[in-house]
């Protein structure tokens, strides 16, 4: 597929170059579990401009610059969910398709932004940008692999936060698949069917969410603090001898709840309900970040330098920030251009020109964090 492309003004080989990467890699479909033909365009490209670059056990686009002894990951990821967007450049320079936000614009920032670094940037830090797979699916394949064999000193994770915007945190996750099961009767007699337990389950854990709220104090929280309790799936069948019906409860959970104390509550909570069992699957823990270390205040240097103002976020979603925060315990923060309520949406797009100053912006920070890490080394070794 070849993106339908508009001029909108001169730019530089840098920024054409990016662009063409970033229209390159969101022409090629790659949904969950099927990247590799994306994986092979990323590293090809990585691997012409100097990096080390390799696909890897897991399928993910892998390449190195720098050999200082600091490393920083970039882990962006390459997979998208379903929806075929014609993929095209309108003419306000708007890039149209499928992962264009979510998340291929974050990756191909980090790509760019390390291809253009200069020598001095290389001398004291290793770069390693990952284009992962399986973001989109509950395995999370591609960061659960590096996360065991990459220990990073600083983490950048590829999400569209905006090109002024810092994403600090993500809440965390867990999903239960309720079943009520019990023999059929008929509809005059007294009793309850199974839809019926399993729309009083839905009731009491969204009773339990909404109260998590409230149990905080008269003056309650926000939506990062607080548990978000949705239906993602409901039906009931029945074969005239017994009668069944099914659900799965998303759950989005805040820091102070960990998915394992959730999922003891909610066990405790249908506990009287015989007929209610409830399998529970896609654990993660919500993290979130301090504002001030090192990476943070390059971040916020190079914004204010290109002309932004820096806003730091959490968001109520997940990402592999969830999966690496455990094992990669360094300054960590999500970055990328792009408005992330057009995530999965059928109009996902991205302006180019926020594009071309992410890379800029990115550029430049990752320039000044070499050089701090650079001065420390010296300061240490006085």
């Amino acid at each position: 597929m070849t993106a339908e492309t508009h001029s909108t003004g001169p730019h530089t080989d840098a920024q054409r170059d990016a662009r063409e990467l970033l229209i390159g890699a969101v022409s090629i479909a790659s949904l969950s579990g099927q990247e590799a033909e994306v994986a092979g365009f990323l590293r090809d490209w990585m691997e012409a401009r100097g990096f080390a670059a390799q696909v890897d056990g897991a399928g993910n686009a892998v390449g190195a610059r720098g050999n200082g002894p600091f490393t920083v990951a970039l882990l962006g990821h390459m997979d998208t969910v379903p929806g075929d967007i014609p993929v095209r450049v309108d003419g306000d320079g708007v890039l149209h398709g499928r992962g264009s936000v979510d998340a291929k614009g974050s990756l191909c920032t980090f790509m760019a932004a390390v291809a253009a670094l200069p020598p001095q940037a290389l001398d004291h830090v290793r770069f390693v940008v990952i284009g992962a797979t399986e973001e989109e699916a509950p395995s999370s394949r591609g960061a659960r692999h590096i996360r065991e064999v990459l220990h990073p000193d600083a983490v950048l994770i590829g999400e569209p936060s905006g090109w002024e915007g810092l994403t600090l945190g993500y809440k965390g996750r867990l999903v239960a698949q309720v079943r009520a099961e019990k023999d059929n009767f008929h509809t005059a007699g007294e009793g309850s069917s199974a839809a019926d337990d399993l729309t009083e389950a839905w009731f009491r854990v969204r009773a339990w969410a909404a109260a998590s709220a409230s149990d905080q104090g008269a003056g309650g929280v926000g939506i990062f603090d607080s548990v978000q309790a949705t239906i993602q799936g409901i039906g009931s069948a029945g074969d005239g001898l017994t009668q069944r019906a099914e659900a799965t409860f998303g759950l989005r959970l805040p820091p102070r709840l960990s998915p394992q104390d959730a999922q003891a509550q909610i066990l405790e909570l249908l506990g009287d309900l015989v007929s209610v069992s409830v399998t529970f699957v896609g654990h993660e823990t919500a993290v979130r970040y301090p504002k001030d270390n090192a990476l943070t205040r390059a971040m916020r240097v190079a914004i204010r330098a290109h002309g932004g103002t820096p806003v730091f976020k959490v968001k109520t979603g997940t990402s592999d920030m969830n999966v690496v925060a455990a094992h990669w315990p360094v300054p960590t923060l999500a970055y990328g251009p792009g408005d992330s309520a057009l995530d999965h949406t059928p109009d996902e797009r991205l302006d180019l020109a926020e594009y071309d100053r992410a890379v800029l912006i990115l550029t430049d920070a990752l320039t000044r964090l070499a050089a701090s890490v650079s001065q420390k080394s010296h300061t240490d070794s006085d």
